[in-house]
């Protein structure tokens, strides 16, 4: 009977030890790559904790592939925007847009709505509403597809101070759990028009530290639903493909719009005014809060994203505005709207 329990355990032990010598190569291996140092404090850096020792060899392998894009990227002179590594260092593009990129729109071209800004004859060169208090600080929606209901909330904050004089960090949580009898489904997308349709009917919303966000779908808390901090009687469609008129319009006030934000260089995005190519399949909600001139007289629009402070110029970018597309650049000119007091 012993000899037959050896030689039932001998297999086992042979298979762990193969196991552990595989563990002890790949080590060395990645330890001997000269990226390693960096991945580490990368790792440190952004509290990255693997699981297992070949998921920690994948996302090696793709931070590398990230850094290389990024420093050949950087090294061409006479780009007007820089990419940089970040929190994202470890994803590929397609694991990246998959779970945040989730703005389920439909051109509303066909939607005769108003638009009160449409007289506006004379505009400012250059607005920036953080520096009126209309901005809530940067946000950060997590893995959570839920895109357009921090569009929809930062421009409903931005009419809210706007109109009461009170800047007030309202609640996505409460859209991602209670908006859902549309076409917004919390983490698996939705539009902003549809967030503005549920505030009105819902009487506004409740403030973040009411309803926090947890970056998943949830139950409706009706408990919070009625406390509402904020309220907009209705909204309105920018004059689609015009960045004139979405110009009229953000002189005004913060302004929800879709981009197609799926490219790598949005993904590792850093500073300067955003140039790069990109698509009109628009799959992100941002807001607009304000436009200018950059330092080589490049037109811009500046964009809040809901991709924390990591990300970018502390959260936000600066996208090239008066491009020769109609769509504008990215598809930012397709799809505006902002909500009404």
């Amino acid at each position: 009977m012993v000899m037959n329990n050896q030689l039932h355990y001998i297999p086992f032990a042979l298979f762990l030890c193969l196991g552990l010598l595989s563990f002890q190569a790949t080590s060395r291996t990645l330890q001997n790559d000269p990226m390693y140092e960096m991945h580490e404090q990368w790792m440190v850096q952004h509290g990255k904790v693997y699981k297992a020792a070949h998921e920690k060899q994948k996302r090696f392998g793709i931070f590398k592939e990230n850094v290389n894009y990024i420093e050949a990227f950087n090294n061409v002179g006479n780009k007007s925007y820089k990419l940089g590594l970040n929190h994202f260092a470890d994803l590929t593009n397609h694991e990246f847009i998959a779970a945040r990129n989730k703005f389920n729109g439909y051109l509303h071209g066909s939607i005769i709505t108003t638009f009160k800004y449409k007289n506006v004859s004379d505009v400012p060169s250059a607005v920036d509403w953080r520096q009126e208090g209309a901005v809530t600080p940067v946000k950060n929606q997590g893995q959570c597809g839920c895109c357009w209901a921090f569009s929809a909330v930062a421009s409903t904050e931005g009419i809210h101070k706007l109109t009461t004089g009170n800047l007030v960090s309202l609640s996505e949580q409460e859209l991602v759990d209670c908006d859902t009898n549309g076409e917004d489904q919390g983490c698996e997308g939705g539009l902003m028009d549809d967030a503005f349709e549920f505030i009105i009917q819902n009487n506004g919303l409740s403030t973040e530290a009411e309803y926090p966000y947890q970056g998943v779908d949830g139950t409706c808390n009706k408990t919070e639903v009625g406390s509402s901090a904020a309220t907009i009687s209705g909204y309105e469609n920018v004059p689609v493909n015009d960045e004139q008129a979405l110009q009229k319009a953000v002189a005004n006030q913060p302004v929800s719009v879709a981009i197609d934000a799926s490219g790598s260089d949005f993904q590792f995005y850093k500073s300067g005014v955003f140039t790069g190519s990109c698509g009109t399949e628009l799959d992100h909600g941002v807001a607009v809060v304000g436009y200018g001139v950059g330092e080589d007289e490049t037109e811009y629009w500046l964009v809040k994203n809901s991709w924390g402070t990591q990300w970018g110029e502390e959260g936000y970018i600066r996208m090239q505005r008066g491009v020769d597309a109609s769509e504008g650049l990215c598809g930012i000119a397709m799809q505006p709207s902002y909500p009404t007091a």
